[in-house]
């Protein structure tokens, strides 16, 4: 599973990586969580507001934090074993 935390580096977007991090960690599930800040790289996933959150390619969430539950509810709908 590849996770992407796309941002410049604002508060939101750290805060939102280290909530995406908690929930892959506490899910014990195999993933890539990689922060993507340069601005020309989040504009091909169509993305104008950060944070954004992208899980396999798909865009997930633009423009907020989301919360724990919510990633959580990415990762299972992702197929991660043991969710749900």
């Amino acid at each position: 599973m590849e996770i992407k935390v796309l941002g410049p580096g604002c508060a939101k977007c750290r805060q939102t990586e280290k909530i995406v991090r908690e929930a892959v960690a506490e899910a014990g599930v195999q993933a890539d969580v990689e922060k993507v800040s340069d601005m020309m790289k989040i504009a091909l996933y169509g993305v104008f507001g950060t944070p954004a959150v992208v899980v396999d390619g798909q865009v997930k969430s633009v423009g907020r934090v989301p919360t724990k539950a919510e990633i959580c509810s990415w990762l299972t709908e992702a197929g991660a074993p043991g969710l749900g």
